[in-house]
C-alpha cells in the first residue's frame, strides 16, 4: 500500500487486526509502527524479526523516504528530520492515535527524535541497538580495529568514506561484516535474506558519507522531552552501536528501562530472537504512561 504524504510517496504494510474478538466482545489492540535501520535498506528484515508480535498488537511496516519500495526523491531531503516528519505524517494519514514506536539502529534515531518532538503521538517507545549522537561512528572504527579482520576494517573504512555506493557493494559489505553484526551469523541464510531487500545506497551516503547529514547529529539535549515509557535494548557485543550508547540514552530518557542482551551483537533478532520478542511484548503489555507517574 502507498501513502501520498507531504512531498513523497511512502510504501507501507499492515499486519494484524486492531480489533479482535474475545468471546462475545471485541477488544482493541495497540498499533505498533516498526522503523527500519540503515539508511539504505527497507522494512523486509523487520518482518522476519518481529512478525510474531502480530499475535499481541497490530503491526505497521514502512519504507522510509527514498528507500525500499517508497518513491525516490530529492537526495537533499534524505535526512533524519524529514524521516521524523514523514513518520508523523504517516501516523496521521492512517488515522492512528498514540502508537508503539519501535526503531532499530538508525530507525531508533528516527523513533527517538519523533518521540521527543511529538510526545503525545507515542504510547510506548522501544529502541533497539541504537545511539543518540554521532560519536558511535568513531567508536565503531575503534572496535573493528580491535576485533575485525583486515577485510572488515577496509569495509568499515569504505562505509564511513561513502564508498558503499551501489546495491552490489551494499550486499558485499553486509556479507563481509556479517560476523560482526551477529554472534550467530549464518552466511548462507544471511545472503538468502538479502535477496528480498531493495537497497538504496544514496540514502546511506547522504546520511553517513564524509559530508553526510548524520555526521554531527546529537539528540541528547532533546531526550528529556520524551514522555512515553521507553525500553532500550542493546547487544553486549554490538560493534556499531555498542551498549555504552544505550546506557547513555537510558540516563537521559526519564523513567526508561535498559536491557542488555549478553549473547547478541547488533542483530539481536538473529542472536536472541525469542527473548527479544518476549521483552518487547511484555513491556508493551505491562507498561503505560500512568505507571510512571
Amino acid at each position: 500500500m502507498r501513502a501520498h504524504i507531504r512531498d513523497t510517496e511512502i510504501y507501507f504494510d499492515v499486519d494484524g487486526a486492531a480489533l479482535v474478538a474475545e468471546g462475545s466482545r471485541m477488544r482493541e489492540r495497540r498499533t505498533a509502527v516498526l522503523i527500519h535501520g540503515g539508511p539504505g535498506g527497507d522494512h523486509t528484515g523487520l518482518i522476519a524479526r518481529y512478525g510474531q508480535l502480530r499475535e499481541k498488537m497490530q503491526l505497521i511496516y514502512f519504507d522510509q523516504r527514498g528507500q525500499g519500495r517508497s518513491t525516490p526523491g530529492d537526495p537533499r531531503k534524505y535526512t533524519l528530520d524529514e524521516n521524523v516528519e514523514d513518520l508523523e505524517a504517516l501516523r496521521l494519514h492512517l488515522g492512528l492515535g498514540p502508537v508503539v514506536s519501535l526503531g532499530t539502529s538508525y530507525g531508533g534515531m528516527v523513533a527517538m527524535l519523533h518521540a521527543a518532538r511529538y510526545p503525545d503521538s507515542v504510547s510506548h517507545l522501544v529502541l533497539v541497538a541504537t545511539a543518540a549522537h554521532a560519536g558511535f561512528i568513531a567508536r565503531s572504527v575503534e572496535i573493528v580495529a580491535q576485533r575485525g579482520t583486515s577485510q572488515q576494517l577496509a569495509m568499515c573504512t569504505d562505509l564511513w568514506a561513502g564508498r558503499i555506493d551501489t546495491p552490489e557493494k551494499m550486499r558485499e559489505y553486509l556479507d563481509v561484516m556479517g560476523p560482526l553484526y551477529s554472534c550467530r551469523h549464518d552466511p548462507e541464510a544471511a545472503r538468502a535474506r538479502l535477496t528480498a531487500v531493495h537497497f538504496a545506497p544514496e540514502t546511506l551516503n547522504q546520511a553517513y558519507g564524509p559530508s553526510g547529514s548524520m555526521r554531527a547529529f546529537d539528540l541528547r539535549p532533546k531526550l528529556g522531552a520524551i514522555t512515553a515509557p521507553t525500553l532500550i535494548i542493546a547487544g553486549r557485543h554490538d560493534w556499531i552501536c555498542p551498549p555504552e550508547f544505550s546506557a547513555e540514552i537510558h540516563r537521559l530518557i526519564p523513567n526508561s528501562d535498559l536491557r542488555v542482551f549478553e549473547h547478541s551483537s547488533h542483530s539481536i533478532g538473529n542472536d536472541e530472537g525469542q527473548d527479544l520478542l518476549d521483552a518487547v511484548a511484555g513491556f508493551v503489555i505491562y507498561k503505560s504512561k500512568e505507571s510512571f507517574r
